[in-house]
């Protein structure tokens, strides 16, 4: 059996590296060609190209390298097109897979499976017929995706969000920081301001007014502050005046974010998988984001849901409290924190119940996924 993979992201990195693995325990005989990054290559893949020449975010990048792009989808293509293998698995990064796909699927009848469901329970519903033209089957994170991609005629697999399967601190390791730290009993709460420019230069004069208020009600609180690589430099330069003298850690070292997380009573955090990631630790959470006023007009339009907190949708409460665009505001967000401080335990049931949803406690997810590719092409 011969797979094409392509990941262009640390992300998709991990998850096609743990879909490899699970592939090569269902079918050792497997073979596999593609483009990922560190993990995947340690994992068996050699890859076609690095990796981070198709890693480009943003639209002023992505018209900047708009030639090498088009290029690199093509002569990918081309490569699969001759190759002829058993199936190909794109993982998302649809700016870059989906081209491939399309072109793949123009000429030949080779299987096309998607991992990572595009959000179109939340908005731009229409991307999923649009991937119906070229894709076969998807592997969804979400256990409320699969409807929406079968509805546009692709078979859709609920595979696990790879989350259920991070490693989290003990309950020793929680408490060395505490006591590395000189934190003691104290409340400890973690803010965590993204992991993209746009997002720290944005959320961290609002997060920084919100302790004030929070300090002057609760003097004892101690703030850790994980910072993602890429902004770690600035969120140090932007936090360094802010009251109560947050501790900033690189979250580069995982296991001192793992014990951040578990030390942690509460947490305020920028919207994304982070309030996942929060969940798996026990930590409660206020969600907080705001975005630039263009974007924040287009997208309230076109939003299809009333939360966007993973853990909220997933549990399907509304257990989470979330401060968005206009109600970004550091007196809100500071209500709101104060009152998770004193009764944490109000979102304990839903965050127990979105890892259940997501997999807990099951097979891994990359296992499910092999599993699920593997009867994808049986029954084709």
């Amino acid at each position: 059996m011969r797979v094409f993979i392509i990941a262009g992201e640390p992300s998709g990195d991990k998850l096609g590296a743990a879909l490899m693995e699970g592939l090569v325990e269902l079918a050792p005989e497997v073979q596999f060609d593609g483009i990922g990054g560190a993990r995947m290559i340690e994992a068996g893949l050699i890859s076609r190209f690095p990796m981070e020449e198709i890693s480009i975010m943003g639209i002023s990048e992505i018209l900047s390298q708009y030639r090498h792009l088009k290029r690199r989808i093509a002569e990918t293509a081309e490569q699969i097109i001759r190759s002829k293998p058993d199936v190909l698995i794109t993982i998302d990064l649809p700016e870059f897979s989906l081209r491939v796909a399309k072109l793949v699927k123009a000429k030949s009848d080779i299987r096309c499976v998607h991992y990572v469901a595009p959000t179109v329970w939340a908005w731009r519903a229409g991307r999923a017929a649009k991937m119906a033209r070229h894709i076969d089957q998807v592997l969804a994170l979400f256990p409320f995706e699969p409807p929406y991609m079968e509805a546009a005629g692709m078979r859709c697999d609920f595979v696990g969000h790879p989350v259920v399967s991070d490693v989290q601190a003990t309950e020793e390791e929680a408490q060395a920081l505490r006591t590395d730290y000189e934190i003691g009993d104290a409340p400890l709460a973690l803010i965590l301001l993204g992991s993209r420019r746009g997002e720290v230069g944005r959320l961290a004069p609002i997060f920084g007014e919100v302790l004030a208020p929070v300090l002057k009600a609760r003097p004892d609180l101690r703030v850790i502050i994980p910072a993602a690589a890429p902004v770690e430099v600035l969120v140090r330069d932007a936090v360094k005046d802010w009251l109560g003298a947050p501790l900033v850690i690189s979250s580069e070292d995982k296991a001192l974010k793992r014990a951040a997380f578990k030390a942690a009573d509460v947490a305020l955090a920028a919207s994304g998988t982070v309030s996942l990631e929060l969940a798996a630790g026990g930590t409660p959470m206020v969600i907080a984001y705001d975005m630039n006023w263009l974007s924040r007009q287009v997208i309230g339009r076109m939003l299809k849901v009333d939360t966007v907190t993973l853990v909220n949708l997933v549990s399907d409460t509304r257990a989470v409290p979330e401060f968005i665009g206009e109600n970004c505001v550091p007196d809100k967000i500071a209500q709101g924190l104060l009152a998770l401080i004193q009764d944490p335990s109000k979102q304990n049931d839903a965050m127990s119940l979105t890892m259940e949803r997501l997999g807990q406690g099951g097979d891994a997810p990359g296992l499910r996924g092999a599993r699920a590719v593997l009867d994808g092409l049986r029954d084709q």
